[in-house]
């Protein structure tokens, strides 16, 4: 009886108003049926997105009523591609957008944050040069950075891809040259999980979403768990932040849950107040 009325209780904790689950995902695409994936993103308790696409489907991502957008743009685009989707990035099939282009649609609150940014895709460090002036611009407009850090997956379209490229320990030339950088890394860094842990204790601002992590279709269930509870005896439950990456968002909540270790506090950090706090 006990047990019951503690997960009562947890349940209702991490509801929104409408009786849901309340989740803002960090870490989204864009998806050939946009209407049909945010109603669905609706339904299972997520009031917020932040969402990297197309630049031409990134405009038809707009808040509403039931589901507030924050659009982010995609830099660099390895042959002018969208990794997976394979669209083309911009209209002008360019790999690198112009600085003063991007520049006017951060002004015009086009941009909310940069990211998904895909050095690693492109064969290159995260601290390479190139993606500088990008950095610069999210510091200068004090917008959030997300960077793809780990694995991926196969059928990408992108022959450069390198994986050495995703160690998250790489990133430490872009928070020294841009020290009020807001960035946060993506999927957990793994397989890097240790290079990840030791960036997050060195850097108390960094954040991090557990995207593809919490996936039980990519990595398994034991797995995640495992190390989920290191992040946590680690001390970084204040800047984990959840994320599907267009994984079935019933599993990839379900997978989250289903960590018992996990306080109630923790879990609502975890699905939207860390979240919250870091993209202000």
């Amino acid at each position: 009886m006990t047990f019951l009325f503690v997960a009562i209780i947890f349940l209702f904790s991490c509801q929104n108003k409408d009786g849901g689950l309340k989740i803002f995902d960090v870490h989204l695409h864009g998806d050939k049926a946009p209407e049909k994936q945010l109603s669905n993103l609706a339904a299972n308790g997520v009031y917020k997105i932040a969402v990297s696409t197309s630049w031409p489907q990134q405009q038809t991502y707009q808040s509403s009523d039931q589901l507030y957008v924050l659009r982010g743009l995609f830099v660099p685009c390895p042959n002018g591609i969208v990794p997976y989707s394979k669209q083309n990035c911009f209209e002008d099939g360019k790999e690198w957008p112009a600085i003063d282009w991007v520049e006017q649609q951060i002004k015009e609150r086009k941009i909310d944050f940069i990211g998904e940014v895909l050095t690693q895709y492109y064969g290159i460090s995260s601290s390479d040069t190139l993606i500088y002036p990008y950095y610069a611009l999210a510091e200068k407009y004090n917008l959030p950075v997300g960077v793809h850090t780990g694995s991926a997956g196969p059928d990408h379209g992108c022959p450069n891809f390198k994986e050495e490229m995703g160690n998250p320990s790489l990133l430490k030339n872009t928070l020294a040259k841009f020290p009020k950088l807001r960035v946060w890394l993506m999927h957990g860094g793994a397989p890097f999980i240790k290079e990840f842990i030791d960036m997050m204790k060195t850097y108390p601002g960094l954040y991090a979403d557990i995207s593809v992590l919490n996936n039980p279709d990519i990595v398994n269930p034991g797995n995640f768990s495992g190390v989920m509870k290191t992040f946590i005896e680690e001390g970084l439950e204040d800047r984990l932040m959840f994320g599907s990456d267009n994984g079935d968002i019933k599993k990839t909540v379900a997978s989250l849950e289903q960590l018992n270790f996990l306080s109630k506090a923790q879990m609502e950090k975890i699905f939207y107040k860390n979240a919250e706090r870091f993209f202000k």
